[in-house]
């Protein structure tokens, strides 16, 4: 889909966003050479084997005609019941079943009393006020039976109805008999046409009739799936909004059906799926709220889902190794953006370790194996940018963001200056930014590459561009020249594995993320071993050109999201502003970290400030727990404060019936006196974050883009 709402199928993408075949990077120095793509898989088949055909239609229909009311940040909507916002009150059985046969004991004496006489005989006052005497003292004992059997039978309902509300009757019908008496719910009736979704009644309305009885039909057929559903209503979207024509849509999906409006790539789904999606509601499903007092009881045994509406403020996540940051949050979360790429609602780059457990390849689009020989494609080292000031601010970030002062108003201005005074005379001679050693040499001040820039300068005329050239060559050598670290930072890209890689001579085409404006999936491959501080940069590198690139979209009807499965050593001052502005362009970013020692220590709150929802997994430290406590803030609790006061008794009597309590029960008589009150305490604290949350478990606060949040939730990762 392309950015004005239309599709193609031409190929992959290319630096600058449009469709092309991928060009195969050249072979590295030394006789490595690049291997062929692995061959792609068959098609999946349109059902399991041995079901019926049209056991998949009815569960598409099924799915599509599930109600999913409005309900809360977080939670899954699918098939959501709606708690009430207060819990009832519940009476403990024992005390429940106690209470409510001493009622009856208490109503069975009442009537005894009154009908054998005890207590007068005024009960029968209205009964002689309102009958006749004929009535009263008839001889037939039909009349009689009538009179005065009636009439004890509504005093003895009104006895057991005034005990039964004390006893709480009711309560236990509900609790105990109601449940083993509910018969099976019936099934639910098929909608009408005019509300029912599986007869596309928003397509009927806008004219696109013969493509709604078409799609009603591969419904039926079981020849659509969910993923085809969002994704032809995500194309319609584009018709009403008057980015595409009415009549070729009408057309392509009479035609084609439920494969009409495909991706660029083909594909109508993932080789597998991890986790529970609905693409409906776009939300996929990370685990279950736990039945918790500290939970509030609206969403206690709720499932608990996360979309873009939430993942658009951006979300950090904070657990040590082994805590289920990756399988639990990462890839589900990369795997639902995944799959609304396909749909054509969102733009993902998933960027981790080799080997993290980041999903198939056949699940992206564009897999960039950083210093592999066998990787297809080539990453931009300059992001697809044309602006020397532009490209020389991003690399500055990506180079030495981690070595600027820790500080919120800190920034890389005086590194991006030097950058900029080396790649604008180079790009006005060459056309294009230098490659890695070029660069290199650059900085480092060598004779011979600066000689023959100034000459290639006067030759064409570029006046501006030498005195660039000049302020750039009068800075080399004196104290605090930002040239030699930048030098020794580039250098660490100047390695023999990444020899084949971030190419600018023009023989390929390297992935640029200014491929945001169409539904890409990109995973990006970190070499950590063995170059883990080459690592760290690119990391930089590529959340800055993510940043800048999801900022400067026009169309942003599109979803973009990045997903950084290690942010160690990304944190800088000026990621921290950037990931602010993400929310309003309709962006975000997914960061985790193993603690949050390995952010600087001026910059967590504004981390943590910056991102609208925050995950702490168990396993966390006081320390990082601290800092999750104080962003959480406090809250107004209800405090009851038991005290045992000894009682004193002053009479013989009394002396010796403490004497035989104290003998029976082993403690001296007290009397308990309980004291309410309103106090203010943490919602988490430090030491409930380290050592109360069980494994498998974490504590998520969530805010959307339209400023709705839920408090800290404690959630089971694998319910």
């Amino acid at each position: 889909m392309t950015s004005d709402g239309t599709y193609d199928a031409r190929g992959t993408y290319d630096a600058r966003g449009t469709h092309a075949t991928p060009v195969p990077r050249q072979a590295p120095p030394g006789g490595g050479t690049a291997h062929p793509p692995p061959p792609a898989l068959p098609p999946r088949p349109a059902r399991a084997p041995g079901a019926a055909p049209g056991q998949a239609g009815e569960e598409f229909l099924a799915w599509l005609r599930t109600p999913r009311p409005k309900a809360a940040p977080g939670v899954w909507r699918y098939g959501h019941t709606p708690r009430p916002e207060q819990e009832p009150e519940t009476v403990p059985t024992r005390q429940l079943l106690t209470g409510a046969g001493i009622a009856f004991l208490v109503g069975w004496l009442i009537w005894s009393l009154l009908y054998n006489g005890y207590l007068g005989s005024w009960w029968i006052v209205p009964l002689e006020l309102f009958t006749p005497d004929s009535w009263r003292t008839s001889d037939s004992q039909l009349v009689n039976l009538l009179v005065w059997d009636g009439y004890t039978l509504l005093v003895v309902l009104a006895i057991m109805i005034g005990v039964g509300k004390v006893g709480r009757w009711g309560e236990i019908w509900r609790r105990f008999v109601a449940p083993r008496l509910r018969r099976p719910r019936p099934e639910e009736p098929v909608p009408v046409p005019e509300e029912d979704p599986a007869q596309w009644p928003k397509l009927r309305a806008g004219g696109a009739g013969p493509a709604a009885d078409r799609l009603a039909a591969d419904a039926r057929a079981g020849l659509m799936k969910d993923i085809d559903a969002a994704r032809i209503a995500r194309a319609w979207r584009s018709v009403r909004s008057g980015n595409s024509p009415l009549a070729a849509f009408t057309d392509a999906v009479a035609r084609d059906g439920a494969a009409a409006c495909p991706h660029p790539s083909g594909q109508r789904d993932l080789p597998a799926r991890a986790a529970r999606h609905d693409l409906a509601t776009a939300q996929v499903r990370l685990g279950a709220t736990v039945d918790d007092p500290r939970n509030p009881y609206a969403y206690r045994g709720t499932g608990l889902a996360l979309g873009p509406d939430l993942i658009g403020t951006s979300l950090l996540a904070v657990g040590p190794a082994g805590s289920g940051k990756t399988g639990s949050v990462v890839w589900p979360i990369a795997e639902a953006l995944c799959l609304q790429a396909l749909a054509g609602r969102a733009a993902v780059v998933v960027v981790g370790a080799a080997g993290a457990g980041l999903g198939p390849a056949d699940a992206y689009d564009v897999v960039i194996r950083v210093g592999r020989p066998d990787s297809v494609y080539d990453l931009d080292l300059y992001g697809g940018t044309t602006d020397p000031d532009e490209a020389a601010a991003v690399l500055a970030e990506a180079l030495v963001g981690d070595l600027v002062d820790p500080h919120l108003g800190a920034d890389t201005r005086r590194s991006t200056t030097v950058l900029a005074q080396l790649l604008g005379p180079y790009r006005a001679v060459h056309g294009r930014f230098p490659s890695v050693p070029e660069l290199r040499a650059l900085l480092d001040g060598v004779p011979e590459p600066l000689g023959a820039l100034r000459k290639a300068l006067q030759d064409s005329g570029h006046e501006v561009m030498l005195r660039e050239l000049d302020a750039r060559e009068r800075q080399l050598g004196h104290p605090g020249d930002l040239g030699a670290i930048l030098a020794d930072r580039i250098a660490l890209l100047d390695r023999p594995a990444f020899a084949a890689f971030f190419d600018t001579s023009g023989r390929s085409t390297p992935f640029s993320l200014r491929a945001l404006d169409h539904p890409v999936r990109v995973r990006v491959d970190l070499p950590e071993r063995g170059h883990a501080d080459a690592s760290r940069i690119l990391a930089r590198l590529v959340l800055a050109q993510f940043t800048a690139s999801a900022a400067a979209r026009e169309d942003r009807s599109l979803f973009a999201c990045l997903v950084l499965d290690d942010a160690t050593g990304t944190v800088t001052p000026e990621s921290v502003r950037r990931i602010q502005r993400l929310r309003s362009a309709n962006a975000g970013v997914v960061l985790t970290l193993r603690t949050l020692d390995d952010v600087p220590r001026p910059l967590r709150s504004p981390l943590l400030g910056a991102v609208g929802c925050r995950m702490a997994l168990s396993g966390l430290t006081p320390w990082d727990g601290q800092d999750f406590a104080e962003v959480w803030g406090k809250e107004w609790i209800e405090a009851r404060d038991v005290t045992d006061r000894q009682i004193i008794a002053e009479t013989p009597a009394g002396k010796a019936l403490h004497i035989l309590r104290r003998v029976i029960t082993g403690h001296a008589p007290t009397a308990r006196a309980v004291t309410v009150r309103q106090v203010e305490r943490e919602r988490w604290s430090a030491s409930e974050l380290a050592h109360a949350v069980p494994p498998g478990h974490a504590v998520l606060s969530l805010t959307d883009v339209r400023g709705e949040h839920a408090p800290p939730l404690l959630v089971d990762l694998r319910g």
